[in-house]
């Protein structure tokens, strides 16, 4: 189980960048780990309501993150190509990270395996990942979805703590 305190788990993805329905790239995190703090929000699934208000509340506290010089990054099991359309429709300010295969939300074991009684998504949680590779911050949802306002300001919170 992933814990704070616990070395955030490796792994490569397709990255979404948005700027056109093929803008793909790989994203490996043991490359990233170094550059400042990373943020990973994982989310069930794009053109959702739920995700798009979480997302688009990141997107509209990114200017707080980059002062932090924190890096964002969304993870579904959508496909690239989906994500690129939904970071567009929406005018997200960051990237998606594409976990078709299931093996992140596996990894960092958070697995919802029943959306719509069938479908095997991300659940809805956040992790901070420090510049040493070390998971420094760490949320789950249980039970309804929270006040994303409220969760994003969180994150800043503990993002803005692994700054001297």
């Amino acid at each position: 189980m992933v814990t704070v305190g616990s070395e955030a788990p490796d792994f490569t993805v397709p990255k979404a960048g948005g700027n056109a329905y093929n803008d793909v790239e790989p994203f490996t995190l043991s490359l990233a780990v170094g550059d400042g703090p990373i943020v990973f929000a994982f989310y069930p699934a794009a053109f959702t309501s739920g995700c798009t208000e979480e997302m688009c509340t990141f997107r509209d506290s990114m200017d707080a993150f980059d002062d932090l010089d924190a890096s964002v990054y969304g993870i579904s099991v959508d496909l690239p190509f989906a994500q690129n359309v939904w970071i567009r429709k929406e005018g997200l300010n960051f990237p998606m990270l594409a976990d078709w295969n299931h093996e992140v939300i596996h990894a960092y074991d958070v697995v919802l395996d029943d959306m719509y009684g069938m479908i095997e998504v991300a659940e809805r949680s956040v992790f901070v990942v420090d510049s040493d590779g070390t998971i420094a911050y760490k949320w789950v949802r249980d039970g309804d979805n929270p006040d994303f306002a409220e969760l994003v300001d969180e994150i800043e919170s503990a993002v803005a703590d692994l700054h001297p």
